[in-house]
């Protein structure tokens, strides 16, 4: 198990987020916990077009398979077998189940899996500092162009004022049905070097609509004491604590008043819910699964975490981030996506056989249980790899056998909440370096997310300063309906 070190991050009254979820004294969970959920009063309705459009409010919830590192498109998704060797690479085309879509031999239990998915073959952006990986993850999770770019393309710390990641806003406009996490972000943060989940958190929206980090290797015994009662404090005694408060409320006319006017009654439930609840506790707890399912989505840590993840959605989380558990820039011979170094032997012997063994499972799995049609997958890294072997993009230097970083054309993969599978969207030219049709910006498919969700994209939020932002810049992909 992996964990990471340095101070917990503050909420805005001196608490860390699991400390508020801790249940330890009445003080800790009247005051810190009901206030933070009172925060999403405020919140809006979701906002509805007069003329639905085609997946609008589709999806009850969504998982995001970041692959943050920036896999080669060429050698995953869309192979170049007619290109010259200095692009097309090592590796051959296979057939998909679909007529017509070819996939890397990489991929070959994907391949089984195309009727259920879309790729999304045109993805770009010309980048503005966005060579390197932390200022290209920003975008491709908040859905915003940062400033203040490094010349290297690193960002700063992340701060309270970065514009939120799209799990927060799911979580403010469309808190979850049942008494269960809005949204969770596992195995590990988003990391260059040593920036630490830049465009991970909520940013300007606050803490409160943080997600949940589990920073864990769900491939070993999850901790969870955050969310579990502490010995001296019985599940009876919590409850009796609910009652005395509504009793309290019920005669002093002013605490009642004041409970109106900031819904504090019904984010002090809430509160009490989650913490009594064992449906979030249940959720992480992986031991509850055939071994047989543990292993066809793969004994290691990203493929336990794509297992933990639709566990989560299916007892009612909105929106989980499962990150590639790597730092973006780490060694490509261990566990990284990012091929400098070299190319095809760890794609071919470590990366690829764990996502498509994980990818493929995942499909399978949400179709089977009939949640593939309410459940939107994105998989997705922060760009592309360098179409030509050996050659310097980014300002990075490359061996004769790795690729570069190249957001100038990649793809993603999009299944589920109505999105048409079997379909290829989008195409880029003969050596993977340009789209040719249909190119789509992050930000599209960031307003695609929002749209499937029933979320109008284009709702403005207020940002720290009091000024008005829309959740995204972009959008939606209605063709992929």
């Amino acid at each position: 198990m992996f964990s990471f070190s340095g101070e917990p991050e503050k909420l805005c009254d001196g608490v860390t987020r699991r400390e508020f979820l801790r249940v330890g004294g009445a003080a800790m969970l009247g005051l810190s916990l009901p206030k933070i959920l009172a925060l999403q009063a405020n919140a809006d309705t979701t906002l509805d077009p007069s003329e639905p459009l085609n997946g609008f409010g589709n999806a009850k919830s969504v998982i995001l398979l970041f692959l943050q590192g920036g896999p080669s498109h060429i050698d995953i998704w869309d192979p170049k077998p007619d290109a010259p060797s200095n692009v097309r690479g090592e590796f051959k085309p296979i057939r998909t189940n679909i007529s017509g879509i070819w996939l890397s031999e990489t991929m070959p239990l994907l391949a089984k899996q195309m009727d259920k998915a879309t790729l999304i073959r045109s993805v770009s952006y010309t980048p503005a500092g966005l060579f390197n990986h932390t200022a290209a993850m920003y975008q491709m999770v908040t859905g915003e162009t940062p400033d203040k770019v490094k010349p290297s393309g690193q960002l700063d710390p992340p701060a309270p004022y970065d514009h939120p990641n799209v799990a927060s806003h799911v979580s403010k406009f469309l808190p979850p049905d049942e008494p269960m996490l809005a949204a969770v972000q596992l195995p590990r943060p988003m990391q260059e070097s040593n920036i630490i989940g830049k465009g991970g958190n909520a940013g300007f929206l606050g803490r409160a609509y943080d997600p949940y980090f589990l920073f864990q290797d769900p491939n070993e015994d999850i901790k969870l004491d955050d969310l579990k009662l502490r010995p001296e404090v019985p599940p009876v005694r919590l409850e009796q604590r609910k009652t005395l408060l509504e009793t309290i409320n019920a005669g002093m006319p002013e605490m009642e008043r004041v409970a109106e006017t900031y819904a504090l009654n019904e984010y002090y439930d809430k509160a009490y819910d989650l913490i009594l609840s064992q449906r979030a506790r249940n959720a992480f707890d992986l031991t509850q699964e055939p071994d047989a399912m543990r292993d066809r989505y793969g004994q290691h840590t990203f493929g336990q975490s794509v297992l933990l993840a639709r566990r989560l959605i299916e007892a009612g989380t909105r929106f989980v981030q499962v990150n590639w558990p790597s730092v973006a820039n780490g060694d490509p011979f261990t566990t990284a996506w990012d091929t400098h170094a070299a190319n095809f032997g760890p794609l071919k012997d470590l990366h690829c056989p764990k996502l498509d063994q994980t990818l493929s499972a995942l499909l399978e799995d949400l179709h089977q249980r009939g949640l593939l049609d309410e459940t939107l997958v994105l998989t997705i890294g922060e760009f592309g790899r360098s179409p030509k072997l050996g050659v310097s993009t980014s300002g990075n230097s490359n061996a004769p056998d790795g690729r570069d970083h190249w957001p100038y054309c990649y793809t993603g993969l999009i299944a589920g909440a109505g999105v048409r599978g079997g379909q290829v969207y989008g195409k880029s030219d003969a050596t993977g370096s340009t789209p040719l049709e249909d190119p789509v910006h992050p930000t599209d498919i960031l307003a695609t997310v929002y749209h499937t969700l029933g979320i109008d994209p284009h709702t403005e939020v207020m940002n720290h300063l009091d000024q008005p932002r829309e959740l995204v810049k972009g959008n939606p992909i209605i063709g992929l309906f």
